[in-house]
């Protein structure tokens, strides 16, 4: 049976301390369920934060890179997928994962949000933006939650992935 893939999304650079606390416990519950955790792969912000987390409970992590280059990749990804596509990997990001959560917002997040809800995939929305939120889920309110804890997310996704 294939395991559940699960797209965590965030800002590099511009992560808050709370997105990559966040981020870190999920991936902590992603991996303590059995899921596999994806993100952007690199070594910074929420991607770095989620890996982390998951392989701190032994979880499988992949890491899709959006350069040719893999001195940016994460300690804590062991799948790295090198794309050299900037940020057109974002699609990849989505289309192979099950459900996309955006642990924090920024316009790469927003993107990957927006692919999501062009290809019918549930997103979970773990942020505090209030903009967002009222944005993405007048775009389509069937598709977006809005979760308020890491251990909410892990809730919706055994709701929303069956």
């Amino acid at each position: 049976m294939r395991k559940r893939v699960i797209g965590v999304m965030g800002p590099g650079e511009k992560a808050t301390v709370g997105d990559q606390k966040n981020a870190y416990r999920l991936g902590q519950l992603i991996a303590q369920q059995g899921w596999v955790l994806l993100t952007g792969g690199r070594n910074i912000g929420v991607m770095d934060s989620a890996s982390r987390g998951a392989k701190e409970s032994q979880g499988l992590t992949i890491g899709i890179l959006p350069s040719h280059k893999t001195d940016e990749v994460s300690d804590a990804v062991d799948i790295a997928i090198v794309t050299d596509l900037g940020n057109a990997r974002n699609n990849i990001n989505v289309l192979s994962s099950d459900v996309i959560i955006a642990c924090g917002m920024g316009l790469g997040t927003a993107s990957e949000v927006a692919l999501a809800l062009k290809n019918s995939k549930p997103v979970i929305l773990l942020t505090d933006h209030l903009q967002s939120q009222q944005f993405f889920t007048g775009l389509s309110e069937d598709l977006v939650s809005i979760a308020s804890s890491p251990e909410s997310v892990i809730e919706l996704i055994k709701i929303l992935t069956p």
